[in-house]
């Protein structure tokens, strides 16, 4: 994952900023930038790597839980789950 990926975050856009994130996120995955079993970078450094507030990246993080794309783990991390095949 790039380390600066502000620019891709528009808060005048009508789509709050934590779904940009996380459809940014989606789309590394869908890509395969992110692969199965890649893990995502912590959430403060998410903050830190998109610009956005550390709660922002929660939320984005929470998302991403919510549709699927991502386990995370307690004290371990979060991880891009396994696709099967009929998923995309």
């Amino acid at each position: 994952m790039d380390r600066d990926r502000s620019g891709r975050i528009n808060p005048a856009r009508p789509v709050y900023v934590y779904v940009q994130v996380a459809d940014d996120i989606a789309e590394q995955i869908r890509s395969g930038i992110l692969a199965p079993g890649a893990m995502l970078p912590a959430e403060r450094d998410l903050a830190e790597i998109y610009g956005v507030a550390y709660l922002t990246a929660r939320r984005a993080v929470r998302e991403l839980r919510d549709r699927g794309l991502v386990v995370t783990l307690p004290a371990r991390g979060t991880f891009v789950v396994e696709r099967s095949a009929d998923e995309g």
